[in-house]
């Protein structure tokens, strides 16, 4: 049986590279190729591949929340996200979100071969230099925060986080601009916030937005 592969990144010559490894594997075929969040989303749904491998930093929209959409609309695809980032908070979001795998950049090449083959086959795969248990007791014992809001509030999240202002905002989604200044202090309300900065500072903490 061959695993069927998409992988998301915006760098070429990370893909290229991956892409040879992965063809080179007997079992193994990349059938798709994405370089931004909403592109992996679609090819996802169009070509249905097993495995999805995506960048955490993408353009537009970053893998955890890719990973969301993707993982909602098509649950037997497996998602593994390839990260530079250690921080537990970052992969507590990332599986918190349906990723079944997290890959340090760092560490990446033939463990992407084994994260592949394990999450395929029905388990959770992180980079050993990863603390495992640890994530695990985070996911089990803390609430997520972004739980608390909803999809239109974390949309609005991520363009103020991005420096969007609020008529940019209220016109990319066609709302009013007093709606859009409504779900703000909503969600600084919800996550107890007393600014905006901090909302930023939330957003980047909760890998809404990538630092890169």
């Amino acid at each position: 049986m061959t695993i069927r592969v998409l992988l998301a990144d915006d760098h070429r010559v990370i893909t290229d590279g991956l892409r040879s490894l992965i063809d080179g594997q007997a079992d193994m075929q990349v059938v798709s190729l994405a370089a931004n969040g909403m592109e992996a989303v679609r090819r996802t749904l169009d070509t249905k591949p097993d495995v999805v491998v995506i960048d955490q930093a993408m353009p537009g929209m970053t893998g955890t929340e890719a990973a969301r959409i993707i993982r909602s609309r098509r649950e037997a695809t497996r998602v593994v996200i390839l990260s530079m980032h250690s921080n537990p908070e970052y992969v507590q979001r990332a599986l918190a979100a349906g990723a079944n795998g997290y890959i340090l950049k760092a560490s990446a090449g033939d463990e992407v071969i084994a994260a592949i083959r394990t999450v395929h086959g029905g388990r959770r795969y992180l980079s050993p230099a990863l603390n495992e248990s640890l994530v695990d007791h985070m996911i089990d014992g803390m609430e997520d925060p972004l739980s608390r809001l909803s999809d239109r509030e974390r949309q609005v999240l991520k363009l103020l986080a991005e420096g969007q202002p609020v008529v940019r905002i209220a016109e990319k989604l066609s709302l009013s601009r007093k709606t859009v200044e409504t779900y703000r202090e909503r969600m600084m309300e919800k996550l107890k916030l007393a600014d905006l900065p901090a909302l930023v500072k939330f957003a980047l903490k909760q890998g809404i937005i990538a630092l890169e």
